[in-house]
């Protein structure tokens, strides 16, 4: 019996670090060596490397409306997030750490966004995102109870914020 269970945590222990190095990965683009982030990410994958000093600066710099960050504080309760983004692209660069200051000051838990890294061919590798149908980066695709209610692609309309609020009200 203590054979099976040790057994099992040490399955359970490998599968678990399996999993944790699937997060963050990196690639090299072939033709410039460029290092691209690749499916799933979190906010240290964010935090490192060339898109590191991209994301502190404009989360720093960017100032979002307050009038409609205090709209979206009671709406984003039942409101989960994907964003597609590529590491390498000027847009994302901007509007993903622009994003995160909306949700951070909005009080939105960042820990409910998904975040997919995509290469210059815009695939995950590691992560089937066909079903997502992403023609630009980013994209930031808004749910309400598993139904996608609104995209923002590329830059916003308005504001992030703005457009956000538009999506969630």
């Amino acid at each position: 019996m203590r054979i099976k269970i040790l057994g099992f945590v040490i399955l359970s222990f490998f599968s678990l670090q399996s999993v944790a190095q699937m997060i963050n990965s990196t690639v090299a683009d072939p033709r410039t060596e460029e290092k691209m982030l690749v499916g799933y990410c979190d906010i240290d994958g964010l935090n490192k490397n060339d898109f590191g000093a991209y994301f502190r600066s404009q989360y720093d710099l960017y100032q979002p409306s307050e009038v409609y960050i205090n709209k979206l504080k009671d709406k984003l309760d039942d409101i989960e997030i994907t964003v597609v983004f590529g590491t390498w692209c000027s847009d994302s660069k901007r509007q993903v750490p622009r994003f995160f200051k909306v949700l951070n000051n909005a009080d939105y838990n960042q820990k409910r966004v998904k975040l997919i890294a995509v290469d210059k061919t815009k695939a995950a590798i590691i992560v089937d995102i066909k079903d997502l149908n992403i023609e630009r980066i980013p994209t930031f695709i808004i749910y309400k109870n598993d139904v996608e209610i609104g995209r923002i692609v590329e830059t916003p309309k308005s504001s992030l914020e703005k457009d956000l609020w538009k999506i969630v009200r």
